[in-house]
């Protein structure tokens, strides 16, 4: 019988990040540190570790302000301000609290986010896992297809080959080709001027691909339009590698580090406390407790019956209310000393020749 496959849930560390800074108001620990995005970030995490039963789950980061790109564009993402003053503090925390959920937090110097994301789903793929992006970023629309989904936290509705056809006019195996002719202002990726997205995914459609539109440009009928292709092909050639995702980066951890934890009291309930996020804590604490309870329960009943078949011999040797099993061998006294343990607790006496048991020598042991 087949084995069922496996979900893999990858989240977009940086998409968790700005939602949850722009939807709160500001917050601050008695420090002074700011902690708004860390609440927002924390909290969103921690349902989504509750709610879904994947058996493995990463949250993928964005290791810095440049990657592979810049060297390809040196105007690649040039434009984008930095982040708000009070957000920079969290970006430390906002890690801390991901490994406070028990969850890997995953980044890679060179590499973009979405680029890890890729390559992690391409191998969860080829091995037969179902995999979901936990992101509603237009970028990674690309990857959807077979077993690769993607997951809107905020609206929670999956995205699939239709949504994504809806958001561009053509299927996902077509984005990068719509994307490049497009281009992207949030990124700065030129794409070729005065064709947006409708536009692009006609001329997609039309054509098959990029590379067969470039080299048939000069077949369109507007004047404007054939006259940007031919002149900025080039640049949609490169638009096309900058929107393109690598499915190829070197992994920091390997895929099997991102098995399902369970969530640690004595890992998260401080980090909560410290950051005195206090609704969360008293949530948490509730949670925990009652898992903890609920485990010791299951854990007893599974118990009961193996120890009842493990109980020593029933008492002989019965003098008026009185009870007793009278230990002449090693195989008895094993037997009670295991149901000493499963108790876990043990009263003695000692029996010896004097009234006074410190001076008296040890004859028995009750």
């Amino acid at each position: 019988m087949a084995s069922k496959p496996n979900d893999v849930y990858l989240v977009d560390g940086s998409g968790y990040i700005f939602r949850a800074f722009h939807a709160l108001p500001p917050m601050t620990r008695s420090d002074g540190t700011p902690t708004n995005a860390v609440y927002g970030f924390t909290n969103m995490l921690l349902r989504l570790v509750e709610d879904t039963d994947a058996e493995f789950i990463a949250v993928i980061f964005d290791a810095g302000h440049k990657s592979f790109r810049n060297e390809m564009y040196a105007d690649y993402k040039a434009h984008r301000p930095p982040p708000p003053p009070e957000l920079v503090p969290q970006f430390a925390l906002i890690r801390e609290a991901t490994l406070a959920c028990n969850v890997p937090a995953v980044e890679l110097a060179g590499y973009e986010a979405d680029d890890l994301i890729a390559t992690y789903a391409k191998l969860a793929d080829a091995r037969g896992d179902h995999v979901t992006i936990v992101s509603s970023d237009k970028d990674l629309m690309q990857l959807v297809g077979g077993k690769i989904a993607m997951l809107d936290p905020i609206k929670n509705k999956r995205i699939g080959e239709a949504e994504v056809r809806e958001k561009f006019g053509v299927g996902p195996d077509k984005v990068v080709d719509v994307q490049a002719l497009a281009g992207d202002s949030t990124d700065n990726v030129p794409g070729v001027p005065g064709i947006g997205v409708k536009t692009a995914a006609e001329l997609i459609t039309t054509y098959g691909d990029l590379d067969t539109l470039l080299a048939r440009a000069g077949e369109i009928k507007q004047p404007k339009r054939r006259e940007a292709l031919i002149a900025n092909a080039a640049l949609a050639r490169t638009s096309r590698d900058l929107v393109r995702l690598r499915d190829d980066a070197p992994l920091p951890l390997p895929l099997e580090a991102f098995t399902r934890r369970e969530l640690l009291a004595d890992v998260l309930l401080p980090f909560l406390s410290h950051n005195q996020f206090r609704s969360t804590l008293a949530r948490m604490e509730a949670k925990l407790a009652k898992a903890a309870s609920q485990a010791l329960k299951a854990t007893e009943a599974a118990a009961a019956p193996a120890a009842a078949l493990r109980e020593p011999p029933a008492p002989t040797g019965l003098q008026g209310a009185h009870a007793y099993v009278l230990v002449q061998d090693l195989a008895a006294l094993d037997e009670w000393i295991a149901g000493a343990r499963r108790g876990g607790f043990v009263a003695f006496d000692t029996e010896t020749t004097s009234v006074d048991p410190m001076r008296g020598e040890l004859v028995g042991v009750s």
